[in-house]
């Protein structure tokens, strides 16, 4: 029984919305503990739930990209992520863009083992000059799959929604995070307006006007995840 403003809400333990509840419940705890900054991936900062880094990695590896697009860089530890798996993969490369790339942050990626696949641009996600310098990074004939991780306004994501998608194949996907910013508006710690600017309604936004992606739920199934709805795969 979850009682909450005055109302309850009533679900058997062992079913399907039990496990909805309880996994809701989980991430706005652990958005309240800011458990994500808890973890590192070969040294740095990753900002990310595990769950969700297992099930990208599945991803990659089902879906053999050659190009990983990757809007905001933070510490750079979801870059070198990926990197790694195309390291060990023995193919592919990792693009990420971030409007401001601090100094030190910077030094200690380019310092990484891993910098050999990476690429940085610095500029606006959703800026003509960023686009132009992307393009030229991307080459012919490439298999590309993006992940949009940089400002989470509503506005913001569906347009970089509108303008990476199209680099996107069939059968490829558009990774869209942190829709979760939707659950936690009414934590402690969080803020009401969340509650409908957010990577959520971008991606309700865009499904509304565009039938060439579906939502693939097999990649958020663990329920413990940041990003509801975030896995779009082109079908047409």
């Amino acid at each position: 029984i979850l009682k909450n403003g005055g109302s309850e809400t009533e679900v058997k333990l062992y079913s399907q919305e039990g496990l909805d509840m309880l996994s809701n419940l989980w991430v706005k705890a652990a958005a309240e503990f800011k458990l994500m900054y808890e973890l590192t991936w070969m040294g740095r900062p990753i900002i990310q739930f595990g769950t969700d880094m297992i099930m990208l990695q599945q991803l990659i590896w089902d879906n053999q990209p050659d190009i990983f697009v990757e809007t905001g860089i933070a510490h750079g530890g979801s870059l070198i992520y990926t990197a790694s798996l195309f390291e060990l993969m023995g193919k592919g490369h990792v693009i990420g863009v971030d409007i401001e790339i601090r100094q030190h942050n910077r030094v200690a990626i380019e310092a990484h083992p891993m910098y050999k696949r990476i690429t940085m641009i610095e500029g606006s996600s959703i800026g003509e000059s960023t686009i132009t310098e992307l393009e030229k990074n991307l080459g012919e004939g490439k298999k590309v799959m993006v992940m949009l991780d940089s400002n989470h306004s509503t506005d913001h994501v569906l347009k970089e929604m509108e303008l990476y998608s199209k680099y996107i194949p069939v059968g490829g996907y558009l990774i869209v995070q942190d829709g979760a910013q939707a659950w936690v508006s009414d934590i402690p710690r969080g803020k009401k307006e969340w509650k409908d600017d957010n990577p959520l309604t971008a991606i309700h936004e865009f499904m509304k006007h565009n039938s060439d992606f579906i939502i693939d739920e097999s990649y958020t199934r663990l329920g413990i995840t940041q990003s509801p709805c975030g896995y779009l795969k082109r079908v047409k």
